[in-house]
């Protein structure tokens, strides 16, 4: 598709950035005898901050002869464009078409996705059905954890890869490359992939055929992604992720990860803190992440973040503890938490009472839980999330009321210092756990004790939050599910069903409606199992033996709890063969080497001063928000030698300023903002060309100038600005006339009042006052106009597309425009 149209379509979107790449770090190849997709059946803001997506597009394009792009679900507006365009969804370095990669692998990380995997399958002319597919498809792969349920999707998918993805994608590639050769039918390509260990292809491996997962046995030995790509629209997870553990041997009985990642690995932390130095110079991003699946049991976590604080704290470098097990938690960690900004606070007691945290093995108390909220509190932090499960088994209504008195004990404990919300979720039996042979909760029922629950928080610093049961119901069925799924998803999709994992897309009426049609009895699925009934995933091996499973779901019955093996001896799970599979811990005495200072650059001194920036917006960055530019901007700052200045107080921010906010679509050949930082003793030049060489494409820094203390701020001194827009080039001559007539009656006019909502009023403002010079070039089909920016206010190039020159918003998005100059006094 040619560029333009592409721009004018993305202007469209709710979200453009969501679609045209350029970020910093992505990889484009030209040639390349493998072309893999990764594709991610959420939205760009979803996708981008899966840890595990970055880590195998890093690994990937570090293989010579690969090229990994990347795909996202479109949003229903987007796939609207798509459809209507009779346009293929394609790859967002290259555009792409999904159809022309040699496979495509989807990462599967929720059962609410699989909507969207048919979806953007379908809009690749990709035949749903793999039984459909002929030479020149791709092949279709999917990974993730809800591979070790492979059931519901193996009409859709040609293999699966079970368990973890760094070793083995690359002998995946390597097995398309040699296919490739050798020119292999696509049939022959899929026997290929089945005599990969670790990769279940339904076409090929019988029932009764049992697949190992695979494991990597040492996350020492990679180093990924230490350039991970930086988003340009706010991800969910806007941060740089350093994985410290994988695994975890805790055993929370009704945890599927804690059971299918196992052993427990832990990274060195002098690699950790490697590469933690190489991803923020790489993005410029101000928190770090310590992702596992429980990071204050990491058994070097106290130096560890010690390390990371004494390091970045000057740097205004924030870190984050997504995962902390309540009795974890000790002053020390929050201490150098607390140093930059207090990140969010997230705890999770799973259930209201000590009877019922025995139950799933939890193994604290709410005496351990009381006690951290008033250290969380006490040390400045103002509000705290406690995440509860509802239908948990032999849960009484007594549990119920323990979440209940649970929270109003934690709001004491907060002693009036702030907020405690209660969120609230359906316990869901998942494949692979001790619970798997339970049975999940109905609808009504969840309804039932969520209404329990909501009645009895009567205090406005005590809120309740709860999930959609209705999306829960989805997700049971579908991780409990079998065969027989598949032609029910695929109704629903044909339907509409699209996004549902998100309530305000969710359409609850139509998978009601394709239940109905389908005669599928989904309690079979939600049902209490026998012990001796075969499970539809029964063919997966995720390594925990089903005699650890069945003894475990005894002991949650007797309310017996079980020790963790790494800190006591082994509980025989199976997973272990204590040679290339058994825990891993970081060395105890190798942080001596880790960095502890931030070397000085002899560039730099004390003094702040402030600099004015010229900078300009072109191509497809005209397609990013004021936000996301901004954004972009202060990442590249950071990655240069400049040393910013911050405001003070809890929420640091840099000191930065900006002359207007250019609108979403608007290229600006002439931007300005003022900074202020330490003093740069060498040529600023070196610093513009640090700067611009960590700028998505589209943005660049055309000038650097350092101003004195008492001169204007960049909004105080502005005047207006000059602008040009480019009309479609196949725009008809008629229409140009009207443009000229129309123009010709604006520039007589003493006044030109155009009507406007703003903040739900409705508004006369005149704009005449504020637009001068205002020209048609039929030749270049160029419209150039002056715009003052005064007290009294100034009038936007949308007013004159709109009300001046007469386009409709179908229309308006096919003119260009250009803000040529800003003018300052």
């Amino acid at each position: 598709m040619h560029t333009d149209n592409f721009d004018e379509l993305l202007l469209g979107t709710e979200k453009p950035s969501r679609y045209i790449g350029m970020e910093v770090n992505a990889s484009l190849k030209d040639k390349a005898e493998v072309r893999f997709l990764l594709a991610f059946p959420d939205t760009y803001e979803i996708g981008m901050s899966h840890l595990g997506m970055q880590i195998l597009y890093s690994i990937l394009n570090e293989i010579p002869y690969v090229a990994a792009e990347r795909c996202f679900a479109p949003w229903p507006d987007r796939e609207k464009q798509l459809r209507e365009m009779k346009i293929p969804l394609t790859s967002l370095e290259s555009q792409t078409s999904l159809a022309d990669f040699d496979i495509a692998g989807f990462s599967l990380q929720y059962e609410l996705s699989y909507t969207n995997l048919l979806n953007m399958l379908d809009l690749a002319g990709i035949p749903l059905a793999r039984k459909d597919r002929r030479e020149g498809h791709p092949l279709i792969i999917a990974g993730g954890p809800c591979c070790f349920n492979p059931a519901p999707l193996v009409d859709f998918i040609d293999a699966f890869v079970i368990g973890e993805g760094e070793e083995i994608i690359g002998e995946i590639t390597a097995t398309i490359r040699e296919g490739k050769k050798k020119s292999f039918s696509r049939n022959d390509l899929i026997n290929e992939l089945a005599k990969i260990p670790g990769i279940y292809v339904p076409a090929i491996h019988v029932k009764n055929e049992i697949i190992e997962k695979r494991t990597v046995s040492d996350l020492n030995l990679w180093r990924h992604p230490l350039k991970p790509v930086v988003p340009l629209m706010q991800a969910i997870h806007d941060r740089i992720t350093l994985e410290i553990a994988r695994g975890c041997t805790r055993g929370c009985r009704f945890c599927q990860a804690g059971m299918i990642w196992r052993p427990y690995r832990e990274r060195n932390t002098s690699l950790l803190m490697e590469m933690a130095e190489e991803m923020l110079k790489a993005t410029g991003h101000e928190e770090i992440s310590l992702l596992s699946l429980s990071s204050g049991d990491y058994s070097c976590i106290e130096p560890l973040v010690k390390n990371l604080m004494n390091r970045y704290h000057s740097q205004r470098i924030a870190l984050a503890l997504p995962s902390l097990r309540v009795e974890s938690l000790n002053t020390t960690l929050m201490e150098e938490i607390k140093r930059t900004r207090k990140t969010s606070f997230t705890l999770a007691p799973e259930a209201g009472t000590d009877k019922m945290r025995m139950n799933i093995n939890k193994g604290n108390t709410s005496e351990d839980l009381l006690s951290t909220v008033d250290k969380v509190f006490a040390a400045g932090w103002k509000s705290i999330k406690l995440y509860f499960m509802l239908g948990l088994p032999y849960e009484t209504k007594e549990d119920w009321e323990g979440i209940v008195n649970l929270g109003y004990e934690a709001l004491r404990a907060a002693k009036n210092r702030g907020q405690v919300t209660i969120s609230l979720s359906t316990f869901i039996p998942k494949p692979h756990t001790p619970f798997q042979w339970q049975r999940q909760i109905s609808l009504e029922e969840t309804y039932e004790r969520q209404d329990f629950i909501r009645k009895r928080i009567k205090n406005h610093k005590l809120s309740v939050k709860w999930h959609d049961a209705r999306m829960s119901f989805l997700e049971g069925i579908f991780s409990r599910g079998d065969e027989s799924l598949g032609e029910l998803l695929e109704a629903a999709f044909h339907k509409g069903c699209r996004f549902d994992g998100w309530s305000d897309v969710l359409r609850f009426d139509l998978w009601q409606e394709a239940i109905a049609e389908s005669g599928i009895k989904l309690e079979n699925f939600l049902r209490e199992r026998n012990t001796d009934e075969i499970f539809p995933w029964d063919n997966i091996d995720c390594g925990v033996n089903r005699e650890f499973l069945l003894e475990e779901k005894q002991k949650s019955r007797d309310l017996v709890t079980t020790e963790d093996c790494r800190f006591s001896e082994c509980q025989n799970c199976g997973v272990c063969d204590f040679s290339t599979t058994r825990n891993i811990f970081a060395q105890k005495d190798e942080f001596k080497t880790a960095m502890s200072a931030t070397p000085a650059s002899n560039n730099l001194i004390a003094n702040d001063v402030k600099y004015r920036f010229t900078f300009n917006k072109l191509e497809r960055a005209r397609l990013l928000s004021h936000l996301e530019l901004s954004s972009a901007l202060l990442r590249a700052l950071r990655r240069s030698s400049l040393v910013l200045a911050y405001s003070a107080g809890f929420h640091p921010h840099p000191k930065i300023s900006f002359a207007t906010a250019t609108s979403v679509g608007m290229e600006s050949r002439q931007e300005y903002m003022d900074i202020t930082a330490q003093e740069y003793l060498s040529d600023l030049d070196l610093i513009r060309n640090e700067i611009n060489c960590a700028l998505p494409a589209g943005i660049k820094i055309l000038e650097i100038k350092k101003i004195s203390d008492g001169e204007k701020a960049i909004a105080q001194i502005l005047r207006g600005f000059e602008y040009e827009l480019i009309l479609p080039t196949n725009i008809e001559s008629s229409r140009l006339k009207i443009i000229a007539e129309n123009i010709k009656n604006f520039l007589a006019a003493s006044e030109f009042n155009i009507q406007k909502l703003s903040k739900g009023k409705t508004i006369i403002k005149d704009i005449r006052p504020f637009v001068h010079n205002l020209t048609l070039e039929s030749a270049s089909k160029t419209i150039k106009f002056v715009v003052s920016y005064v007290q009294e206010g100034s009038a936007r190039p949308a007013d004159i597309i709109t009300y001046v020159l007469g386009f409709d918003s179908a229309k308006a998005c096919r003119i260009k425009v250009v803000k040529t100059k800003t003018l300052l006094a």
